[in-house]
């Protein structure tokens, strides 16, 4: 393991279109989503930590999974736990991350990874993530690993890269928003725009230069407390200062600005388990075409549909198909497959009619 690697975990979301397993008390990364016996962000701890010492991989979450985190990662001290007062997307904390680590370690070369993906091919992962981290330790590049993309998916970002580019990482052209179907389209034929992942690679001597370009107004907000990171003194600069930075993500802050981004095309699948949807297609199915989780299942003409309950309940299901059955607690959701990305719109409903405590 080379001790400049380290990574940033990113594990402050709250998934809500995966409610009710989901919530704002205890979001999808700490939950064991595929049945596996591991929740996601331990998952994800594991597989980095084939790569980065154990002791480099900090993990950047809201202060209020503080406690979370070190429960479902004992390997991981609290000095590793970056927590943020406010919800401030991205940039922010990436930025504040990257500065604790250059004040120890000014050749360190960083991933920021999700906690909450879903990678089945781990060896490929290690492999790319190290071609990667040797390629930002001898320049000054800002890197990304594209999804090689299977079907014209609309909830995905898409990044094109320079057809002309002959090597193994590819000049990044631009960035593209969630698409509509038929943009979507044309993008998988035109056979040079990938899935953005959001996996980034880089020095921190790159992406601190970058924000200073890019972004003046937060690198000098955050450089203010370069004395205290690291320290005791850190928390409350942090407190008193991380909520005035501004709400944007690390896409529009600097990689959308940067003309020394490069995307590598991946070698891995990939799924970043954003909806039950993507849930069932990456979990085994019954004889019957269903997916199910701690649950007991009767199907009678019953096919297609994401069930799942938190104790082995016995559900007998008749006449459904493509549906999302989720048994929690208070909480039994019964929704279609179709209509997933409304799931949102149904918990605010929800926690306005019910109460918050149920989102």
């Amino acid at each position: 393991m080379d001790k400049n690697y380290y990574a940033i975990l990113m594990a402050g979301g709250v998934g809500s279109r995966f409610w009710p397993v989901s919530t704002t008390e205890f979001p999808k990364q700490f939950h064991d989503m595929l049945g596996t016996g591991e929740t996601l962000i331990q998952r994800t701890f594991s597989r980095l930590a084939k790569i980065i010492p154990k002791e480099n991989i900090f993990i950047l979450t809201n202060e209020r999974y503080n406690d979370l985190v070190l429960e479902q990662l004992p390997e991981a001290k609290q000095e590793q736990v970056v927590t943020e007062p406010a919800m401030r997307n991205t940039a922010p904390c990436i930025l504040y991350a990257a500065l604790k680590i250059q004040k120890d370690d000014p050749d360190a070369v960083m991933v920021v990874a999700p906690s909450d993906h879903w990678i089945e091919d781990e060896d490929a992962f290690i492999g790319n993530l190290k071609q990667s981290f040797e390629a930002c330790a001898e320049n000054d590049i800002l890197m990304t690993l594209g999804i090689q993309p299977t079907f014209p998916n609309t909830g995905y970002g898409y990044i094109q890269y320079d057809k002309e580019t002959k090597d193994a990482r590819k000049k990044v052209a631009q960035f593209t928003e969630k698409p509509n179907y038929d943009t979507a389209k044309k993008f998988l034929s035109e056979g040079n725009y990938l899935w953005n992942a959001g996996i980034f690679i880089w020095s921190v001597n790159s992406i601190v230069s970058a924000f200073e370009q890019f972004q003046e107004t937060m690198t000098v907000l955050f450089k203010k407390g370069s004395f205290v990171y690291n320290t005791v003194q850190e928390n409350d600069f942090i407190q008193e200062n991380y909520p005035l930075a501004e709400n944007i993500s690390i896409d529009y802050a600097i990689l959308e600005k940067a003309d020394n981004v490069y995307v590598l095309p991946a070698t891995f699948d990939w799924n970043d388990l954003g909806t039950w949807g993507s849930l069932y297609d990456k979990l085994d199915k019954t004889p019957m075409n269903n997916a199910v989780v701690n649950a007991r299942v009767l199907p009678e003409n019953a096919s297609g549909n994401m069930i799942r309950t938190s104790n082995d309940k016995i559900v007998v299901v008749d006449g459904l198909k493509d549906y999302i059955i989720i048994d929690k607690e208070e909480v039994l959701l019964i929704y279609p497959k179709q209509k997933e990305q409304d799931i949102k719109k149904v918990l605010q409903k929800v926690k306005e009619q019910y109460g918050e405590q149920y989102g």
